[in-house]
């Protein structure tokens, strides 16, 4: 060996060396400063997959979807491949498939992620350092902000699942100094599906149609089993099973500071939508809340103008009035939603400018203070949709990052404030007493306040029974619940408690403002449970204490053709889902109501083994005439037709049931030849216009359909009919609005009520051995309005 060769070796060895002690030192280092775990060291970012590798294409590329289960193996190998991802199953979906989130975080925060789920949790609820501000700026300097990010709740809103895959592989790979912030200062809980059995009805669909004439048409079936589009409102009712796995086990563990809800909307208006939110806001959302997302919303606007993105709006459109949307809203977090212009599915449209469209509070076609810049029109494909998708999503995240301090201290101090003491003369609490007797036999109204509770107590609330309760010098018996507001989810308790005045919002000609979607939403009134307000200081101890119920078949013998049908037509109708939904959970209490689906097709051969129809709200056209030819393929087109109605009146002269909700209603006042009017038909809105309110019903409590129901109850109005009786010796009213206008509007808001004043709500008309009975709003409201349940059962049963 050469001199040179081993000055050449020496010094390779020395440099070894030095390396190894410096190593050694940086650990003895980590281990004074309490981080003594040594990490792994990120894998090279060859090694973790792209999305392509696993679904076989690039999510964005035209026509192309992916399974649910293609899907969850991406997030499983991403899993696999990267120390920044997290994946967890939490559960099954209406139909069984796997609930997945994935949580992507540095190593280092992973590692001692439960030290900061900790953290978050005794922020969400200070009176656990004892709403100690010194205690509290510790836990802020130490912990992160958490992101929930969630995808794909209306399944053909196809780019946002897709744009998962995306947002996750450039943070499991990227060591852009935005994503090592992001990554370092956030912790990011990813949902790429809040519906996973959507994903794959529409895949197939879309599978099917692929290169007919009906590809990127919407599937002929609900996207969810139950409820389709109304998924997204069912943040505080809970009756779904993939919104309870995401309250319970993503929301209510994580306490996430910000939620981003990734959505899609019309293919002809702005390009991006995110907030803040028109007004109104719900009056329980903390201010804090408002201004989070008000900042946030702006400044990724203003982000995504800079980078070349074009036609954003904010202030427009959305408003954040009902809670069924926003969960994290009377949580401490904000939730920010986006919408992105949609394609035909997967498929490229083509959008002439002259085509563009505005929306309340801008104009397409112009740029303004609160859109812009304008967009041209143009092709617009899939991959826009996830390019803009992925763009928001990187931005919400990168403010999370940067802001850390600032959305912990917020966070903070919206517990603080919720757990406040409260004094004599404020609203001090909730009180819903025992509806029933000491000694009596369990009611349905006890049975409904036990449902009530259960639903505040999954949303975080402290709901207590007890047996001496004193609310200043007033007692109150055994059994009766107390919901005090100084909690930290005193603000849902609240706004689920009392009555909502929404106010009237009236354009430039006098026309009702439309709510983006309905203005009450008081569980207490729906669900037919007492409610008192307290302002005065409380006393009492905890006395638990349940009534079981349940059901008892009495054998496993079942009709080959259940006698009860709901009626299905090839034109999806979310009252559909809903109708079926609030049946089966009866029967899993009493077994009483066995049902099956009927269709046009037995419509039109036969009924003679039913007892019973159900025709949910729905167009009277969709009913008669169902899709138009071409628009869907063959077996999907046409309604019952004039044979059709020929046939259930047969059916119902033969002693069957006919039962009609809400605007189906109309369908049987027109088929049937019915002697009532709908005094509402055709009014414009400025003369009458009730958007999803609660108004109050006088019910004959001797007709047999009545039974069970208090002599005044509540109605679910919402693009509902009125009945005026042409001949009040064909027609029964089983219900009506009080005369009076006054008394009419309960909770929401109502324009023109005199014009209902003393109508019927609910009628029936006997004809031939049968019955026709129509309601006039829709007893079984999304699940939620328990208070006339009874009125729909008891007329499956007459």
């Amino acid at each position: 060996m050469n001199s040179s060769n081993s000055n050449k070796t020496f010094a390779l060895r020395l440099a070894l060396f030095l390396l190894t002690a410096h190593c050694s030192l940086l650990t003895v280092i980590a281990q004074e400063v309490g981080q003594a775990q040594v990490l792994p060291r990120q894998k090279p970012s060859q090694s973790i997959p792209a999305p392509k590798d696993v679904l076989g294409f690039t999510p964005g590329d035209d026509r192309k979807l992916a399974s649910w289960a293609q899907i969850v193996d991406y997030f499983k190998k991403l899993d696999a491949a990267s120390d920044r991802v997290m994946f967890r199953e939490i559960g099954k979906t209406t139909e069984g498939r796997p609930f997945v989130y994935a949580i992507i975080s540095s190593p280092a925060n992973l590692a001692k992620l439960d030290e900061y789920v900790e953290i978050n949790d005794k922020l969400a609820d200070p009176r656990k350092i004892k709403r100690d501000d010194a205690e509290a700026q510790k836990l802020i300097e130490k912990g992160k902000t958490f992101v929930v990010i969630t995808h794909g709740i209306h399944s053909t809103e196809v780019g946002s699942t897709l744009s998962s895959t995306l947002t996750a592989h450039r943070l499991a790979t990227s060591n852009e100094g935005d994503v090592r912030k992001i990554l370092d200062e956030t912790i990011i809980v990813m949902v790429p599906s809040l519906n996973p059995d959507g994903v794959d009805i529409v895949k197939n669909w879309y599978d099917k149609t692929l290169g007919t004439n009906f590809e990127g048409t919407s599937p002929p079936e609900l996207y969810q089993k139950y409820v389709g589009h109304d998924n997204n409102r069912d943040w505080y009712a809970f009756t779904q099973a993939e919104t309870r796995l995401t309250v319970d086990k993503i929301h209510n563990v994580f306490h996430p500071q910000i939620v981003h809800d990734i959505h899609q909307q019309g293919q002809n208006a702005a390009r991006f939508f995110i907030p803040p939110y028109e007004p109104p806001v719900e009056p329980n959302v903390p201010k804090q809340l408002i201004d989070g997302y008000t900042e946030l919303g702006t400044w990724v606007a203003e982000q995504m103008r800079e980078k070349g993105f074009e036609g954003i709006t904010t202030n427009t459109t959305y408003d954040a009035w009902t809670p069924a949307r926003a969960y994290s809203h009377y949580h401490g977090g904000v939730r920010i939603l986006s919408e992105t212009a949609s394609a035909e599915l997967a498929t490229p449209i083509e959008v002439e400018f002259d085509d563009l469209r505005g929306r309340r509070g801008f104009d397409a076609k112009k740029e303004s203070a609160n859109f812009g810049p304008v967009w041209k029109g143009g092709k617009w494909t899939l991959r826009d949709v996830t390019n803009y998708m992925t763009a928001g999503a990187l931005h919400v995240m990168k403010h999370a990052a940067e802001n850390r301090e600032t959305w912990l201290s917020r966070f903070y101090e919206i517990g603080k404030e919720a757990t406040r003491p409260r004094i004599n003369g404020e609203l001090v609490a909730f009180v819903l007493p025992n509806p029933d007797k000491e000694g009596e036999k369990p009611s349905q109204k006890l049975f409904n306040r036990m449902d009530l509770v259960s639903i505040l107590r999954r949303a975080g609330v402290e709901a207590t029974v007890t047996d001496d309760l004193k609310v200043g010098a007033k007692s109150y018996g055994k059994n009766t619940v107390v919901i005090e507001l100084a909690q930290p989810y005193g603000g849902f308790a609240k706004a689920m408690l009392e009555r909502q005045t929404y106010p009237d919002l009236l354009d430039e000609e006098g026309k009702p403002i439309p709510p983006y979607d309905v203005t009450a939403h008081n569980l207490a009134l729906l669900m037919g449970v007492d409610i008192e307000p307290a302002y005065d200081l409380v006393s009492y101890s905890r006395t638990e204490r349940g009534a079981g119920r349940g059901c008892s078949s009495g054998g496993s013998d079942k009709p080959a053709v259940p006698p009860h049908g709901v009626y299905r037509s090839p034109q999806p109708s979310m009252d559909e889902g809903w109708t079926r939904w609030v049946i089966e959970q009866r029967n899993k209490d009493r077994c009483d109501l066995t049902y099956s689906s009927v269709t046009n097709t037995e419509i039109l051969s036969t009924l003679k083994n039913r007892t019973s129809v159900v025709f949910p709200d729905q167009s009277p056209n969709s009913i008669l005439k169902g899709y138009e030819k071409d628009s869907m393929p063959e077996e999907y087109v046409g309604g019952i037709g004039e044979e059709g109605v020929a046939k259930l009146k047969r059916f119902v002269e033969d002693g069957g049931t006919l039962v009609f909700l809400n605007r189906s209603s109309d369908f049987a006042i027109e088929q049937f030849g019915l002697p009532l009017k709908d005094v509402v038909d055709k009014v414009e809105q400025k003369d009458f216009y009730i958007p999803g309110s609660i108004l109050r019903i006088d019910v004959d409590t001797s007709h047999p359909v009545a039974k069970d129901m208090p002599s005044d109850s509540i109605a679910w109005f919402e693009r509902s009919p009125a009945f005026e009786v042409l001949d009040e010796s064909k027609v029964k009213v089983i219900a009506r609005y009080p005369s009076d206008p006054s008394e009419i509007l309960l909770s929401g808001w109502a324009l023109g009520v005199e014009r209902i004043a003393g109508k019927a709500a609910a009628v029936e008309i006997p004809m031939g051995k049968g019955h026709i009975i129509l309601f006039g709003f829709r007893p079984q409201y999304r699940g939620q309005s328990y208070a006339t349940f009874p009125l729909l059962f008891n007329a499956m049963r007459r």
